[in-house]
């Protein structure tokens, strides 16, 4: 990834924030040492591109997965980073994500109350539904639903680790694409049908909340627009 492709990503920027419409398929940062994805190149590599004359590249507010695409936010400097984190600690962050879905929920809309744990301490990040593990609670709505699959909207309450992959599948219906918790091949599958579409982050005391929206990639096209979607609406 050059600096200009790095900058085209900007979706949002202040003094304190900015919010990028990270790519699938590229980690937000290193893995762990001796890890296979310690060499691979990784979106925090580039940061260094979106300073903007500060003297520092900005930092990671929170992740999204590897193969997850959409809005990812980034905090400015220390005091900013700070400010962010309380945020999300604290459940004050709107998240909305679009998936597409295997197989087709019998309502319209619902939330998961599953409590999430470590699948294996030899695995990972690999989660499962534990009912001793950390709260964890998604809102869902159906977005329109096509042969075979659905185009949902979900919301994660909480923020655990894998916690709309895991949900999903849990509810007989997992995301296309997810080969840990779904049913896709580990190569030459789908790309991951998870989308990070909007955030709202209510930064400012005496402002209204900052809503971002980023674009939906071209590897979720095809299938939302089989369940309905029109497709980008764009300012005249």
């Amino acid at each position: 990834m050059t600096s200009e492709e790095m900058v085209s990503r900007l979706l949002y920027r202040d003094g304190l924030m900015l919010v990028i419409d990270k790519p699938a398929g590229l980690a937000v940062h290193q893995g762990p040492p001796n890890s296979k994805d310690r060499s691979r190149e990784c979106l925090q590599d580039h940061f260094d591109a979106l300073r903007f004359g500060l003297p520092r590249p900005p930092s990671l507010g929170h992740r999204l997965d590897r193969d997850t695409s959409g809005c990812l936010v980034l905090g400015r400097h220390r005091k900013a980073l700070a400010q962010l984190g309380k945020l999300f600690k604290n459940g004050a962050i709107g998240k909305t994500y679009w998936a597409v879905v295997e197989g087709a929920p019998a309502t319209d809309e619902g939330e998961i109350d599953l409590p999430l744990g470590r699948l294996d301490e030899t695995r990972g990040w690999w989660m499962k539904h534990d009912p001793d593990g950390q709260p964890a609670v998604t809102r869902w709505k159906v977005m329109g639903r096509a042969s075979g699959m659905t185009w949902l909207a979900l919301e994660p309450l909480t923020g655990r680790t894998h916690q709309l992959r895991v949900h999903c599948a849990e509810m007989g219906w997992p995301i296309l694409g997810d080969p840990i918790y779904g049913t896709a091949p580990r190569s030459g599958g789908p790309v991951l049908q998870l989308h990070a579409r909007e955030i709202t982050v209510p930064l400012y005391k005496n402002r209204e909340p900052i809503n971002v929206t980023a674009p939906v990639p071209v590897h979720l096209r095809e299938r939302l627009m089989l369940c309905g979607w029109q497709g980008e609406i764009t300012a005249q």
